[in-house]
């Protein structure tokens, strides 16, 4: 009985708290920015060629310069182990001769409150030192009680490959606009990075990034990619601006890759993520 009663508080302090966050986020003058908590960990190879994948865009629109080949992917986290509180994204990146395109979608939230986003991406290669991006964002948030709000806004990066080993990256989430409502001046908060990616082996990959959110304070995000074998590889770091390491293992099947990741809260525990990726064969890798 004792047990009984002792999970039956846990879950409800989640629920409290976790509502507590979403409920301040949708009332600051500066609307946070819905992150997957795992989300450092999607968006790793974003300082580096040799760790790109399709989702790399979503952390610098750049890194989509740096896709070989077309892809998709899809991603789901349950935050703290609520059912009500789970994200998906699903992602798509092509390669043409004139540039890259990717194309992100995302759904956050329950039947009482929802966020969803749709983004169009564009990146190329600036010579063989400099890539560029940009990406476009339709934002819309729902809460069946009190109506729905929305926005269009752009994130835009830049990536520098000082070395073939050693890469630099810089981007901005969000810089201007992105009003959700123009009364009560709320609107999107802007993000800030800029970080570091050294490619030890061709197995090693490290990389470290500073991160500023619009009216919170500045954060680090490091990681690494191991690289057992082939078809086995390690991820894991810790984001300071949400105080909580992540670590994640990804299994390769040919063209098909599935990672299983986690982050973990002191208080409110693990939040269990999948990321599903898919390489789209083309003439040129088939016939190597």
């Amino acid at each position: 009985m004792k047990t009984l009663i002792l999970l039956f508080k846990t879950n409800c302090l989640k629920y409290f708290i976790t509502c507590i966050a979403v409920c301040i986020g949708f009332v600051l003058h500066a609307q946070t920015v819905r992150q997957p908590l795992v989300s450092s960990y999607t968006g790793l190879g974003a300082y580096s060629k040799q760790a790109t994948d399709v989702f790399s865009f979503s952390i610098n629109p750049a890194s989509l310069a740096n896709l070989q080949q077309a892809g998709a992917g899809v991603y789901s986290e349950r935050r703290f182990l609520l059912n009500a509180f789970q994200q998906y994204t699903a992602v798509g990146g092509f390669t043409t001769k004139s540039g890259n395109f990717g194309l992100q979608a995302d759904y956050f939230g329950f039947s009482s409150y929802r966020e969803t986003q749709l983004g169009l991406g564009y990146a190329r290669q600036l010579g063989n030192k400099v890539d560029v991006g940009v990406k476009f964002n339709s934002y819309n948030v729902q809460i069946p009680v009190y109506g729905n709000a929305s926005t269009v806004y752009f994130e835009a990066g830049a990536l520098l490959h000082l070395t073939d080993k050693l890469h630099a990256g810089l981007s901005v989430y969000n810089p201007v606009g992105g009003r959700l409502n123009k009364t009560a001046n709320e609107k999107m908060a802007s993000v800030y990075r800029g970080g570091l990616g050294y490619e030890v082996s061709d197995q090693f990959f490290i990389s470290a990034e500073m991160i500023k959110e619009e009216n919170k304070p500045a954060g680090l995000n490091a990681c690494f990619q191991y690289a057992v074998v082939k078809q086995l590889l390690v991820r894991a770091g810790i984001n300071t601006v949400n105080k909580q390491p992540y670590a994640g293992v990804g299994v390769r099947f040919g063209f098909f890759r599935i990672d299983m990741a986690t982050a973990y809260h002191p208080q409110l525990g693990v939040s269990p993520a999948v990321m599903m990726l898919f390489d789209f064969k083309t003439k040129s890798t088939a016939e190597e």
